[in-house]
Order: C-alpha cells, then structure tokens, then sequence
C-alpha cells in the first residue's frame, strides 16, 4: 500500500469533519427548538429514539447491503438521503407546518440514511489504510468527533438565536454537500465479495447469520462483544442523566449543562489526540480493559462525591471523556483487524444496532429508575458494574489473546 492513503484520508476527513460539525450543530438547535416550543422532556424522549431506533433495527440489514454494494457510493446516497430529509423539514418550517409526527419521521428517516452510512465509512478504513496505522486512524476519527461534540452545540446555540429553525436545518444539508463533494475526489477500493447477485429476503437473513459467525467463530472477539453490550447498557443510561445530576444534585443550570457536555468532549479530544500522536506498544485489549475500569469509576465518584464539590464532578468527566474516546478507537481497531474486510460492514452494522438499544432503554427507563432510588446511587452501580466488566475481562483468557 503507497503513501497516497493520507492524501485521501485527508480529503475525506476534511469533508465529514464540515458534515459532523453542521449536524451536531443542528441536533443541539432541535432540541433547544423543542425545549422551548414544547417545554416537554417526553417529546425530546420521543425524538431521541425516532433518531435512534431504525439503526438499532435495521442496522443488520444495511450491513449485509453495504457489504454488497460500492462503498463510496452507499456513503454519498446516504449522506445525499439524510440531506433530503433535512430540506423537507426546512420546507415545512418555512410554509409554517410544525408538526411534531412530520419531526419524529424525518429524524426517524434521516437515521435510516445513517444506518447505511457509518458501517460503510467504517468498513472502508481497513481498505485504505495500512494495518499498523488502524489505531491512530482510529484516534484521528475520535478528534474529528470530539471537537464536532463541542463545537456543534455552541454553533447550534447561536445560529438558534440568530436564525430560523427552518434556516438553521440548511446548515445540516451543506455540510452534507460539502462531504459528498469530498468523496467524488477519492477512489474507496471494495473488497473482493464471492456473491454479487441481487440479496433476496431469504440471502439477506443468510448474510447475517454469516455475519453473526464470522463474529462467534473467533472466542476472543464474541467475548469482547459481550463484556461491550454488558458495558454499554450501563453506560447509556448513565449518559442521559448526566444534565439531571448536574442539575439536581449540584444544583447547576444550563451554564454548568453546557460546561458538562464540553468537557467531556474536551475528554475525547485528548484521548484521540493521544491515539493520534502516539502509537501504544501494548495490547489494544489491555487498554480497552483499563479503559472501561476508568470510566466505571469516573461514573462512581461522580455520583458518590458532594454537591459542593461540582469542580470535582468537571474534572471527573474529562477523564471519562479521554477513557470513552481511547476506548472506543481501540475497539473499533481490534474489529478493523480480526474481521474479514468483506464482512465489516455487517459486523458493524451488528455493533451499532447493539449500542443503540441501551440508549433507547435508558431513555424510556432512566427517569422512573432514578425517581426510585435516587439518580447518585444509580451513578454510584452502574458506574461500579462498568468497572467490574473491565476487570472480569483480564481474566478471560481467549479475550486476553487478542493482540
């Protein structure tokens, strides 16, 4: 593989950096707009899981096509869908059709196109790419990420108070321009795949349980899959009570909210940065182990600490910031590696269709649970039990073996 792949990963990560930034930024502006046009925490529940719940349903399902079809184009139509999505809810703003069903389909149809486009970026990677530079790629993706995490809400606060929500929604369909355009410029090698024929109802089911396989037949990956849905269904939770404990238990407002949500992408800023910049000599499984200890504890002692002690609690969540971002790069490495590259995009798909559902349980869950028992002791176990995953994981031995 020659030197070229840096020149093309620099095209394509200056286009999706313009794309996550613009969508971030009008994510936070819907929010805000639903907040205080509706000033209810259950429509912004229902909005999250329209955004989410197609993935989480369909993703096995574009996983198998994106394994099937040319990857760049899966990205450009998907990025192309989405961006279409965005224009008809534009358009309805603009003619003063407001309809909340009109927003929980377009945001639900909008995170169909994301289905097909993040196993497809992802799959693609390892065909770019040289093995020994995955986890700094990996890294460098997690900046990209971290700072749309931070600078997308600040963007999405001021263009809220400065335009329209039927204009602020234009900023998400440029951004996609912008990423499309990025692509054209870039050849995406596909890998060699032995069936290429039409996937009929009956191949696509098959595809996926050849996916499932390629997942079970290595011990150490269906093991390090299992301790992430287990750390996962801890973890969501916890994050869609992060603005309750800053409110409730610290006494914050929307000035320490935001202060919150900027250190932790602060957080994974610093930790792609460290993947970026340096190249770790030690298993990717022993750092993905002490990861999930950190951030298990960073969760426990932001829930055990005093509500005096809120510079404490910022402190906390950068360092679980830097953790989740390590974690994540590191993960989404060992996956890029063991697994066949004419199967990553269903195994991906696989993978992000499991990280959404505990979103989606926390949501629907989150507040009768913490109503219940208190939402410091709800941080205090789940941040205890991601911990304890981590620890378990060093005495699995097929896991341990992974490099």
């Amino acid at each position: 593989m020659d030197n070229s792949w840096k020149r093309k990963f620099s095209i394509i990560w200056a286009g999706q950096f313009i794309s996550l930034i613009s969508s971030s930024a009008v994510n936070f502006a819907i929010i805000i707009w639903l907040s205080l046009e509706k000033g209810s925490a259950e429509v912004l529940a229902f909005a999250a899981i329209a955004a989410m719940l197609p993935q989480a349903i369909i993703g096995p399902i574009a996983g198998v096509y994106v394994d099937r079809w040319d990857r760049k184009k899966t990205m450009i139509f998907a990025d192309g869908f989405v961006a279409l999505c965005t224009l008809v809810m534009s358009i309805s703003f603009y003619l003063g059709y407001e309809s909340l069903l009109l927003i929980y389909v377009m945001l639900a149809l909008r995170s169909v196109g994301s289905s097909f486009h993040m196993p497809a970026m992802q799959s693609s990677i390892p065909m770019l790419a040289p093995e020994s530079e995955l986890l700094r790629v990996s890294g460098i993706n997690q900046i990209i990420q971290s700072v749309s995490t931070i600078a997308g809400p600040a963007l999405g606060a001021l263009a809220i108070g400065l335009l329209s929500i039927g204009n602020v929604l234009l900023l998400d369909i440029i951004g996609a321009i912008v990423a499309i355009v990025s692509l054209l410029f870039v050849h995406i090698p596909n890998p060699q795949v032995a069936e290429k024929s039409k996937a009929s109802i009956q191949q696509v089911i098959q595809d996926i349980k050849i996916g499932f396989r390629e997942i079970t037949r290595n011990k150490g990956v269906s093991w390090m899959f299992f301790y992430s849905i287990l750390a996962t269904f801890c973890i969501m939770p916890v994050a869609v009570l992060f603005p309750l404990l800053t409110i409730q238990h610290f006494g914050g407002g929307k000035f320490e909210m935001s202060l919150i949500e900027i250190m932790w992408g602060v957080g994974m800023l610093v930790g792609g940065s460290l993947l970026g910049i340096f190249k770790p000599s030690i298993s990717k499984i022993v750092i993905i182990n002490c990861m999930q200890i950190i951030l298990g504890i960073t969760f426990s002692l932001s829930g055990y600490i005093s509500s005096s002690a809120f510079i404490f609690f910022v402190v906390l969540t950068g360092i679980g910031g830097v953790a989740a971002s390590i974690y994540n790069a590191s993960f989404t490495t060992v996956l890029q590696e063991q697994i066949k590259p004419e199967m990553l995009g269903r195994v991906f798909s696989m993978y992000f269709s499991v990280a959404i559902f505990p979103s989606i349980v926390g949501l629907m869950s989150s507040g009768f649970v913490s109503d219940a028992i208190g939402i410091n002791l709800m941080f205090i176990i789940l941040g205890s039990i991601v911990a304890f995953i981590g620890i378990v994981s060093f005495f699995t031995p097929s896991l341990m073996k992974l490099k």
